[in-house]
């Protein structure tokens, strides 16, 4: 995989991280961009749009120059590490204490760091261990022993914060204890650890944790208070234990501060220290993310750069203080297309300490692949020469820009999947989904790529807040619900599919899961994502011999229709994808095996009606085809035997040419708009009301066609116009 794809302008020398971090790549300085305020920048968009991947590239570019630390938050070895010991320990800790032992090994400019003002908080929820004895606690604080100074450095005077080696001196202390009969968590333990810790301290390392700890909520500017309800606060659990982390994840940030601030620091070290948080949706990255974000809002500053990724495309909902996206202040945002990083600062107004904590976000929208981009990828994983002029290249090409809409995770897969496949002749774009992708390093057998993206893209990155009751079913539902146009035909395909379960989720949970999960919506489609609907049509058809889930999801959802239709007038204005419960009958039917039938309503309600029968006709056609074989060009052009009048043979072809070009999985070029414009001039000189406006309609849609545009547009067909 190319971990730079997309990202090359992000990364350079002049790009936007040389800019934040102070440093490029190859240690050169850089004006700083922001501070001394700094805003937490998210990276913004769903599965597959390389998130993660430019965190990596981040870290292995920046690296050496400045100390940047990758945290992966949705990783188990936190929570697995706190498991031993509740009471002291959470995921949260955890994960300050490896972003801490990381900057203590650290060996570029400046040296390592050092974390006086985080140990002590450590130190202090030791005494939450189990079995709350002296030699326990003293057990558990000794983890954080190494954190707490560095080696001497001889002439900087580093390490005087302590006196002396900590070692030893809290278990000396503690075992004076020992023997004594105290209650779990006895106040002597925690005196006892106060004393150690506060007699090895300096008068400088003194005033620093009574200035820190004596802010702590409650703490009166008393350090040992500040330490007592510290720990008190992480026993407690819940949004107690919430406080006290966001309270430790500052220390870190201020030892952070102070190693750069200091007159040693100011001479040696270069640039900005960062902490890059990946998968930052999860429990951990909000956590992280919240306590750094209130902190800023309060007015603690720090220069700690702090870089998250957010599925969600307004960064997340926490940030906007419950209210609904449509009454939420979007954060600033950075397209890399647009150039320059937006300008930024906090409010200043009498509100700003209450302002949402969106205000202190700047959104960097993770950039879809151009077509140049693309097709560079394409031809370089191409394993030999291309007979016919690289027809089949181009085929590709244009079928990976498709599927993907640019997702660049897509790209990379389907790619790789196509370096040595052909494309079979008038073949559906989906055809590309059956092509073997072996990953690398995986010895086991090649997978078809549809099953990859679909194990990568939906299963390896379940929503943060699905219930666990729902997982095993989360990609069946999502792959019958790719039929669904609206909230209405979702719910039916739920209902049905999920007969039998104890709980259900509506069509309305399912678009909270999509939205957080960073899935686009669709006013026409419920999966509102071009790419991923193809992958889920792709594996519903192949989920049953024939097709058969395919038949029955289209023949429920018709017959459901046709229910409504029958109880109500049947041009009752829809209030979903589509104008009329006819329309959206006669879909579903086209789809399943009714095409005939379809034809015959066409050809019985155009006279007198062109204008809203064109409407009607898009909507119908607007829909995936079956698969195997596909015979719409072929009756499109006449070539297929059509019985019946010339008004209804005329409207059969012209039904299957508008079904090609809605489908939006295959070319359509000039051959298909000289069938539309043909179609619809003979229809505009029939002995009908109303038919010579259709000779507009022919220019209009021939246009259109052949310049590869979508009939009947809406949101995803626009992303895949902007792609080409």
């Amino acid at each position: 995989m190319c971990e730079e794809l997309g990202f090359e302008k992000l990364l350079g020398e002049e790009g936007f991280f040389a800019r934040l971090l102070g440093r490029t790549p190859s240690g050169a300085g850089r004006d700083l961009l922001y501070g001394p305020d700094l805003p937490v920048v998210l990276l913004t968009g769903g599965p597959g749009m390389g998130k993660g991947r430019l965190l990596r590239a981040v870290r292995d570019r920046f690296a050496a120059k400045v100390p940047v630390i990758h945290l992966d938050c949705a990783s188990p070895v936190y929570a697995d590490r706190a498991d031993p010991e509740p009471g002291a320990r959470s995921a949260t800790t955890e994960a300050l204490v490896e972003v801490a032992r990381r900057l203590c090994t650290w060996q570029g400019t400046g040296g390592p760091f050092a974390f006086p003002r985080l140990f002590p908080g450590l130190a202090m929820i030791a005494t939450g261990v189990t079995e709350g004895t002296p030699e326990a606690v003293a057990t558990e604080a000794e983890r954080y022993e190494g954190l707490a100074q560095k080696q001497r450095l001889r002439g900087l005077g580093a390490g005087d914060f302590w006196r002396g080696v900590l070692r030893g001196a809290i278990r000396n202390l503690l075992t004076t204890l020992s023997g004594q009969a105290l209650d779990p968590y006895s106040a002597a333990v925690s005196n006892a650890l106060l004393d150690a810790l506060f007699e090895r301290l300096a008068p400088r390392g003194r005033a620093e944790l009574e200035r820190l700890y004596g802010a702590y909520p409650g703490a009166a500017d008393q350090p040992r208070i500040g330490l007592r309800i510290l720990a008190a606060d992480f026993r407690a659990g819940g949004e107690a234990r919430d406080v006290a982390e966001s309270f430790l994840f500052r220390a870190l940030r201020e030892d952070l501060e102070a190693a750069y601030a200091s007159p040693s620091g100011w001479l040696r070290r270069v640039g900005r220290p960062a902490l890059l948080l990946d998968h930052a949706e999860s429990p951990l990255g909000e956590r992280l993310l919240r306590a750094v974000l209130t902190d800023r809002r309060a007015g603690q500053r720090d220069r700690v750069v702090i870089v998250g990724t957010a599925r969600r495309s307004d960064g997340g909902a926490f940030l906007h203080g419950g209210l609904p996206p449509e009454e939420a202040t979007p954060p600033a945002e950075y397209r890399p297309a647009d150039g320059a990083p937006p300008a930024w600062s906090r409010r200043t107004d009498e509100a700003a300490d209450r302002a949402p904590l969106a205000d202190g976000v700047v959104l960097l929208r993770m950039p879809l692949l151009t077509g140049d981009q693309l097709r560079r990828e394409t031809v370089r994983r191409q394993q030999r020469a291309e007979p016919e002029g690289g027809t089949n290249r181009r085929r590709i090409d244009a079928a990976v820009a498709r599927l993907s809409g640019g997702r660049p995770h897509t790209v990379i897969r389907l790619s790789a999947a196509a370096a040595a496949f052909r494309m079979p002749a008038d073949a559906n774009d989906r055809a590309i989904l059956d092509a073997p992708l072996r990953l690398p390093g995986d010895d086991t057998p090649e997978h078809p790529v549809a099953d990859v993206l679909l194990r990568e893209l939906i299963l390896d990155q379940l929503p943060v807040r699905l219930p666990t009751e729902h997982q095993a079913q989360w990609l069946d539902l999502l792959s019958h619900l790719s039929v669904a146009h609206d909230t209405e035909c979702a719910d039916v395909l739920l209902r049905h599919h999920q007969s039998g379960h104890v709980h259900h989720l509506t069509a309305h949970h399912v678009s909270q899961l999509l939205t957080d999960t960073g899935w686009p919506a669709c006013e026409r489609h419920f999966i509102g994502d071009f790419g991923l609907r193809q992958l889920l049509v792709h594996r519903l058809y192949g989920l049953r011999p024939g097709g058969a889930a395919w038949y029955a999801d289209h023949h429920l959802l018709r017959d459901h229709y046709a229910q409504r239709a029958a109880g109500e007038a049947p041009d009752v204005q829809g209030d979903g994808a589509f104008r009329s419960l006819t329309a959206h009958r006669m879909n579903h039917h086209l789809v399943s095996g009714g095409a005939d039938d379809v034809v015959s309503h066409l050809a019985a309600t155009l006279p007198g009606r062109p204008g809203a029968w064109c409407a009607d006709l898009l909507e119908i056609a607007q829909a995936p085809y079956p698969g195997g074989a596909d015979a719409r060009r072929e009756r499109a052009q006449g070539l297929v035997a059509a019985d019946g009048p010339p008004l209804r043979r005329t409207v059969d072809q012209l039904l299957h040419a508008v079904w090609l070009c809605e489908e939006r999985t295959r070319p359509t070029g000039k051959e298909t708009a000289r069938t539309l414009a043909k179609l619809l001039d003979l229809l505009s000189i029939m002995d009908f009301e109303g038919a010579g406006r259709l000779s507009r309609t022919a220019t209009d849609w021939s246009g259109l066609a052949e310049n590869e545009q979508p009939l009947l547009r809406c949101t995803c067909t626009e992303q895949l116009r902007r792609r080409r």
